[in-house]
Parts: C-alpha cells; sequence; structure tokens
C-alpha cells in the first residue's frame, strides 16, 4: 500500500541513538514548490483569476484539499475541489516529465543514509501517483518505506503521516529524525514527537526545541543528524 520497497525494521548504526530518517519530498529533497504555484496560477489563469503573491505562503506545504479549497474560496472560481485536484496532479506530473530539479545536497545526503544502511522514509503530502513519479528519479531504492497525503487517515500538519512512517519501519518517533521544509511539515513531525531539522523553501521558519533550522541540505550529514538526539 504506501511501501514501496519492504520495510527494513529496527537496524541501527552502532553507537547512534538514531533509529531511522524521514524526509518530506516537494522543496525538501526536490526544488519543485515552485512547480506547485506555477501550476495553481495557470489553471486559475484560465478559470479567469489571478493568484495573489501572498496566498503562496498559505498553500505550500500542505495537503491538496486544503490548498486548492483554499484557492476556490479566496478567488471564488467557479470549479470544484474534485476537478481543481485533477487538474493540479495533471499539471504537475506534465512539468516533473519535462524537469525534476534536486535540492542541493539531496543526492548526497540521501546516498550517505544508504551507505551506512539508515532506515529512511519519503512522507509527503502529495498523492501517491505523483510520489510515485518523484521516486523514480530520486531512486527508489534509498527509501524503505514511502507515505502518501492520499494514503492516510490524516495528513500533514496532523502527526498521521510521520507516525505511520516509524510505525513501518519499527522505529520510535523519538529517536527518529524528520527533514521539513514548510512549516506545515515541521509541526507534523514535531506533533509526531519526532526531531526536526527545518530547511525553509518558501517561507521563515523559527528554531525551536526539537527543532534544527539551516539554510541548505548542504549543511545536513549523518554525523549532523545523529547530534540531534544527543543535543
Amino acid at each position: 500500500m504506501t511501501s514501496t520497497i519492504p520495510a527494513l525494521g529496527t537496524r541501527t548504526a552502532e553507537g547512534s541513538a538514531l533509529q531511522a530518517v524521514l524526509l518530506d519530498m516537494d522543496g525538501t529533497l526536490v526544488d519543485t514548490e515552485g512547480f506547485w504555484w506555477d501550476v495553481e496560477c495557470e489553471i486559475f489563469a484560465g478559470l479567469g483569476h489571478t493568484l495573489d503573491e501572498s496566498w503562496r505562503h498559505v498553500v505550500v506545504g500542505g495537503p491538496m484539499t486544503r490548498s486548492a479549497g483554499f484557492l476556490i474560496e479566496a478567488t471564488g472560481a467557479d470549479i470544484s475541489l474534485d476537478e481543481l485536484t485533477v487538474l493540479l496532479n495533471q499539471g504537475f506530473e506534465k512539468r516533473i516529465g519535462h524537469a525534476l530539479p534536486l535540492m542541493p545536497g539531496a543526492a548526497r545526503l540521501l546516498a550517505e543514509l544508504a551507505v551506512h544502511e539508515i532506515p529512511t522514509a519519503l512522507v509527503s503530502a502529495s498523492h501517491r501517483r505523483i510520489i510515485d513519479r518523484v521516486m523514480t528519479s530520486l531512486g527508489p531504492q534509498y527509501f524503505a518505506l514511502s507515505v502518501a497525503g492520499d494514503e492516510v487517515p490524516r495528513t500533514k500538519p496532523h502527526p498521521d503521516p510521520y507516525l505511520f512512517a516509524a510505525s513501518g519501519l519499527g522505529a520510535d518517533p523519538a529517536r527518529c529524525a524528520v527533514v521539513e521544509d514548510t512549516a506545515t511539515g515541521v509541526a507534523s513531525a514535531e506533533a509526531a514527537g519526532c526531531h526536526v531539522v527545518a530547511v525553509p523553501s518558501v517561507a521563515p521558519i523559527a528554531p525551536a526545541a526539537r527543532r534544527t533550522v539551516v539554510t541548505s541540505l548542504e549543511e545536513v550529514d549523518l554525523t549532523f543528524l545523529r547530534g540531534l538526539l544527543t543535543n
């Protein structure tokens, strides 16, 4: 269902309290947050509406139903939530079919986690059809598990996606490190009890307890992630 590769269980590196690493997708591993906004702008332009740039911070990082619902209400566009969801997914798939830029440091981090056999999950609010397309480019071999927004009862900012991922890997959420780029994703991971690395992509995120803010994935490696659980 949500697992694309059989779970690896509770393997941990010797001497480390870190049990698993859980990674967001859009804006964290792949530079696609702007893709979603561009698609939204194009669709609503076709409906005769111009999206306000300030709304971008409202819709980023959230589940599609929330983002799409907000834009319909804000614009008064004559389109249903179901119709808009289909158009958004189709538009995004078309864009990633042409190019899928990785965030700086993403490829190196995934390779390092794989070499050290750290159980890793991809946890996204995007739908399964989108995740599977993106994972083809990222490399499905890097992930023991993937969780899609349309496969959990409640997606981000609720804790369900990260609780599901930790459980699927046989890990204690309190011994998981999460990497996220939006306040919505950070809220989800923190509600699940995980340690969080925030790499803001669109809107600023402030440091807090059990949360470390960095400017790029290039600052994040396995030593850094292990250190989160010992600080």
